[in-house]
């Protein structure tokens, strides 16, 4: 698929921690081949390594095609002029993604960027997974700073809301959205709400409470997948 290289491949946010995401996006670029097929995360560790991907690429020549997690990351690809695909037509050899949270036993919250519908496609569909983390990212437990993103249908805000009140005693609200009125929307076309956490149920029991909760589609827990971390 080939793409016309417009815009700009600049982040519009202070980078937290940079020095240390950026010695991790170089170690990854390291790892790529001609011929893989790369699965792109979202944030701004991600983003760090994109560069620093493209930049090698450029360097030597190296043919890969890359499979985004967001309408973000794909534009950043595309500026910088990586080739695009999708899961529909490749399946990445390997993946990497930043991570909002890991607890002790390698669980995962993500989607404070919105985009863990596709981040978790991605993820799920990688031959071998790598996680970007600095060493702010590992906590004690999940939900220690961040709520867990909820991807919930429009019309069933309020009943997601009671539903999660009844069964957790916690209650989602739906994520402000900036610049517009309302609340945010994924990618997806469904309401992000953020869902507090305590810790007292095990990640796997609160996600299988959540995903037959009805009206929630999808969730930034990301649990039992093999990844290996660099920090």
């Amino acid at each position: 698929m080939n793409w016309e290289i417009t815009g700009s491949a600049d982040w519009t946010k202070e980078i937290d921690n940079r020095a240390d995401k950026e010695a991790i996006a170089a170690q990854l670029a390291q790892r790529a081949q001609s011929g893989d097929v790369v699965g792109i995360g979202s944030g701004s560790t991600a983003y760090l390594a994109v560069i620093a991907l493209a930049e090698r690429i450029k360097s030597e020549g190296l043919d890969i095609k890359c499979v985004a997690t967001s309408y973000e990351a794909e534009s950043y690809c595309v500026t910088l002029g990586l080739p695009v695909t999708t899961l529909n037509d490749h399946r990445p050899d390997w993946c990497f993604d930043g991570a909002d949270e890991i607890d002790g036993d390698g669980n995962m919250i993500k989607g404070r960027g919105g985009a863990f519908v596709r981040e978790q496609l991605v993820f799920a569909a990688a031959k071998k997974r790598i996680i970007l983390a600095d060493p702010s990212k590992i906590v004690s437990r999940l939900g220690e700073k961040f709520p867990v993103p909820l991807g919930v249908v429009p019309e069933a805000a309020n009943l997601v809301r009671n539903e999660l009140q009844r069964k957790l005693g916690s209650v989602p609200e739906v994520r402000p959205a900036g610049g517009k009125d309302g609340g945010v929307i994924n990618e997806q076309a469904c309401t992000v709400m953020d869902l507090p956490i305590d810790g007292s149920l095990a990640p796997a029991e609160l996600e299988k409470i959540l995903l037959t909760t009805p009206g929630i589609s999808a969730t930034g827990l990301f649990i039992g997948y093999d990844y290996e971390l660099i920090k």
